[in-house]
């Protein structure tokens, strides 16, 4: 009897301080999920370089120099770009068409900019391997100049670092070099592309 007494009593001294921390734990969870989903508001929200990029959707006739080896004369073809924006003005697709090696070729970037990173993004594949090229990087202070880097594997073993230099002319003119370095090798301009819209 006396156990009962004692545990009827014991109960709401336990429950009550249960209580009042739940409550307490309660009010700010809900607050930062309130701001978690504001800030992710934020984040998805198309800034300056998604509303650049946006600029460029349309058709693109192209002009191409590629180097294989230094001192070599440039491999001269034309082709064709088609750029469209993506998710609502997030991202943006190039799909481009024209010759390498003397073989049809067609790749496909997609390029962003990163809100939480604060850093340009671009993921390239194409007809002439199976690998996914990834790149970052940032651009120059008026957002035209647009400068990556990154690196991918070797057959027989190694890497291969590449950077990129991508620069937004005017509405209608934009270039595109790109550099490249064999692994313990001096790196060597590799393309060059001139874009006109058409």
């Amino acid at each position: 009897m006396h156990k009962k007494i004692i545990w009827c009593l014991l109960v709401p001294l336990i429950s009550v301080p249960l209580v009042l921390n739940a409550k307490e734990n309660t009010a700010p969870a809900h607050t930062d999920h309130q701001a978690m989903m504001a800030e992710y508001a934020r984040l998805a929200t198309p800034g300056a370089p998604h509303k650049q990029f946006a600029k460029l959707a349309g058709e693109w006739t192209t002009k191409t120099k590629a180097w294989m080896q230094p001192g070599q004369p440039a491999e001269e073809t034309t082709g064709t770009a088609v750029f469209k924006s993506l998710l609502g003005g997030r991202f943006l697709q190039q799909e481009f068409s024209g010759v390498m090696m003397g073989q049809p070729f067609t790749g496909i970037a997609i390029d962003g900019f990163d809100n939480l990173r604060q850093k340009y993004v671009s993921v390239w594949i194409d007809t002439m391997g199976t690998s996914v090229f990834i790149m970052e990087g940032t651009a120059s202070e008026d957002g035209k100049t647009i400068t990556m880097s990154g690196e991918h594997d070797e057959p027989g073993g190694g890497k291969m670092t590449h950077r990129s230099v991508w620069t937004i002319v005017d509405d209608n003119t934009q270039t595109f070099d790109m550099y490249g370095a064999h692994q313990g090798q001096e790196e060597m301009k590799m393309m060059e592309i001139v874009y006109k819209r058409k």
